[in-house]
């Protein structure tokens, strides 16, 4: 099996304020089955000793985890773990928190499945709606992951934006509120493909297949090249996280 891909600060693993560090530490173990849903948290007490932090601090950190769904607080029974249908599972920093240990096969189909439904018709969209300053921007990206490559953070930035400029690019804004976690979901995938030992394929040529139909306003294919991409991304990556010696 891959191991986890390393995670550094702004990956959505938080680091900074003592209730941001254990927040993390926290949703971590949750998002990766650590502590499985219906568990209860330690007392506050049994916490703060733990974290070796104030009672405040915990409570702090767990409004914070409350706040995607993760847990439930009530008086007298305890802050129990909620069932993962109750989480806001888009959250950018819980999409962190679940690439911080190899995710399930079932978690990489649903996310693949979900940038299935958005990207292709986002991609077909901004070939109809691009402007010439979002198409230079756009360029400029694929610059840069050129340069860098997509085994590199610079690189896998610049892929981000690249997509996150396509979300843009529609004019939609229930479309760019997706942004964020688009662009999460496309750098953990990517870390992860890297990550394995078995080298995926370079993406680069079917990225610059999509600028193109952007460039020339072609929505058709544009929606073509982006299935392709989506498609190979995902076998790739489902390939990252088999045990070796497995097909």
């Amino acid at each position: 099996m891959v191991p986890p891909p390393k995670a550094k600060a702004g990956d959505g693993l938080r680091s900074g304020k003592l209730h941001d560090r254990v927040a993390t530490s926290i949703g971590v173990e949750i998002a990766t089955g650590v502590i499985p849903a219906g568990s209860l948290l330690p007392t506050e007490m049994e916490a703060a000793e733990r974290f070796k932090v104030s009672r405040t601090a915990y409570r702090e950190a767990i409004r914070a985890l409350a706040g995607k769904g993760l847990v439930s607080s009530r008086p007298k029974t305890g802050t129990r773990v909620n069932p993962r249908r109750d989480w806001a599972l888009l959250d950018p920093e819980l999409l962190g928190w679940m690439f911080a240990k190899t995710p399930t096969p079932a978690s990489i189909r649903s996310l693949f499945e979900l940038r299935r439904i958005v990207e292709p018709s986002a991609a077909a969209l901004a070939a109809e709606k691009r402007t010439a300053e979002q198409l230079s921007a756009m360029g400029h990206a694929l610059e840069e992951m050129a340069e860098h490559g997509l085994d590199k953070a610079e690189g896998q930035q610049a892929d981000g934006r690249f997509h996150a400029l396509i979300l843009e690019a529609t004019g939609n804004e229930f479309l760019l509120a997706l942004t964020d976690s688009i662009s999460t979901a496309i750098r953990w995938t990517t870390i992860l493909k890297f990550a394995a030992s078995k080298a995926p394929r370079n993406p680069m040529m079917l990225h610059r297949d999509l600028f193109s139909a952007i460039a020339d306003r072609d929505p058709d294919r544009a929606r073509t090249v982006t299935l392709t991409l989506l498609a190979q991304a995902q076998e790739d990556t489902e390939t990252s996280i088999q045990p070796d010696g497995e097909a």
